[in-house]
């Protein structure tokens, strides 16, 4: 019997498809399910709703639920994790507004960027949490991280702990989107007019359907780092055919507004980015200029938190009537796995699972990578565990944008667990948006002083050495 836990099952865009996938795979059936979040209402609402898919699908999972995960992890053998820092649209927002306040504005801030530095401090104390419980009552479970900014965030728990952790995204969909965008018209695909592909969840139903139609017709290999991912090799599943010539040509006169900033990059470098414009901005020292302001050239939207909350009160409202017999739980059934399950179920039935991004330390796996270094890639997965593929070296020019994030990682996550102030400020200075000093030290006391009250780390004097 398999034990899984987890951890944020409350969450209104995660837990349901998860849940559902988990507890609708015929190879866990039996198999033990443990459900934890700190929202004792939205965590009851999600058991209700788990009980009555074990029901109606017949099952045979034992279901047991704590806001205390302490109570859940003996004898855990997969920990799934999906964990934001409430409120998160509203810390988000913050994210973003105050270094405008001093004449920045990011494109995004989730992942990188100023925001992105603010967004890790957050997360990393209570994911390391989860972790260091982890060491002490399951240690040889596999912890399936889930939470943004997801290398950084991995990179902590490979760092600081002796856990073995695994980091999934499903970012690899919109790269098929862009596929099946640019080549429809010669696999037969029906690509709507002035489609795009930012991360909103207004365009998830799009990057969804065209996602699912190129991933029919289409191979894609890619690697990097999570939200900064390339195309190497993209090849039609019916013959194996390379089919990147043609994906070039037809980037040489791509559509009109189809996510412009990759569409540069693309003709730049001869690689295509997977994760779409807005992630990609996140990275890259290009998008934020405050005179030629390249966020209207290349149409990059502000997150839309107004409308994201708004998506949340929904997908909970949902699940309240999911809950209450209400809604019948049968439309979960054909729900999309956010990929736990494929995790699960390749490694339980010893499947050698093909998978194709996961989030592992490098290990050689990317030749021109540090060893250390989160990296996105597929891998096989079976009874030995979560095995990267090896696919050489990255094209140099790529690399090195890589690289450059992965040691502003490696200083991201220091400070994030030190609580370092001087580390934070570096951390800053070394990230592609900042390019002055007094800039980034004036974002940095603002951020600290917002909050404080989520920054514990920072409270405390530094350690030794910081």
């Amino acid at each position: 019997m398999v034990n899984i836990v987890i951890i944020g099952a409350g969450s209104a865009s995660f837990g349901p498809n998860t849940l559902a996938t988990l507890i609708a795979s015929p190879a866990l059936r039996g198999s033990q399910l443990g459900l934890v979040d700190l929202d004792g209402t939205s965590l009851e609402r999600v058991r209700q709703v788990a009980e009555r898919m074990n029901e109606a699908w017949d099952a045979g999972m034992c279901i047991t639920a704590s806001t205390d995960r302490r109570r859940l992890l003996p004898g855990a053998d997969f920990v799934i994790v999906s964990i934001e820092v409430p409120p998160r649209e509203k810390l988000w927002q913050l994210d973003w507004e105050i270094p405008l306040r001093h004449g920045l504005r990011q494109p995004y801030g989730e992942n990188g960027g100023p925001g992105g530095l603010m967004h890790t401090f957050r997360q990393v104390p209570p994911l390391l949490a989860i972790a260091y419980d982890m060491e002490r009552l399951c240690p040889d479970a596999l912890l399936i991280n889930f939470s943004n900014p997801l290398p950084r965030l991995t990179r902590a728990v490979t760092r600081y702990t002796g856990i073995n952790v695994v980091g999934k995204c499903h970012q690899i969909k919109v790269g098929y989107a862009i596929v099946a965008a640019l080549l429809g018209d010669k696999v037969g695909i029906d690509v709507p007019p002035g489609v795009r592909f930012h991360s909103d969840a207004s365009n998830m139903p799009v990057i969804g359907l065209l996602g699912e139609q190129g991933h029919r017709h289409f191979a894609i290999k890619a690697a990097g780092l999570n939200h900064f991912t390339w195309m190497l090799d993209v090849r039609r599943r019916e013959d194996g055919a390379d089919v990147y010539p043609a994906l070039r040509a037809a980037a040489a006169n791509a559509p009109a507004g189809l996510d412009p900033l990759t569409m540069d990059l693309f003709r730049v470098f001869g690689y295509c980015p997977v994760p779409g414009d807005t992630h990609l901005a996140e990275y890259l020292p290009w998008t934020h200029d405050p005179v030629s302001k390249p966020w209207e050239r290349y149409e990059i939207p502000l997150y839309d938190w107004g409308g994201n909350e708004m998506f949340r009160e929904f997908s909970h409202h949902r699940l309240a009537q999911m809950a209450s017999g209400a809604l019948s739980v049968e439309g979960m059934r054909g729900a999309i796995s956010e990929g736990a399950v494929e995790i699960v179920e390749g490694i339980v039935g010893n499947c050698n699972r093909y998978d194709e991004a996961v989030n592992v330390p490098n290990r050689g796996a990317i030749a021109n990578l540090p060893p250390e270094t989160i990296v996105e890639l597929p891998a096989v997965i079976g009874g030995a565990g979560v095995q990267p593929l090896h696919v050489g070296p990255l094209p140099p020019a790529i690399a090195e944008l890589c690289r450059r994030e992965a040691a502003l990682v490696e200083l991201v996550v220091e400070a994030a667990v030190t609580g370092s102030r001087e580390l934070a400020l570096q951390a800053l200075l070394l990230d592609p948006m900042i390019n002055d000093v007094d800039r980034a030290r004036a974002i940095l006391d603002d951020y600290l002083e917002a909050f404080a009250p989520y920054l514990p780390q920072f409270a405390r004097p530094a350690q030794a050495g910081a």
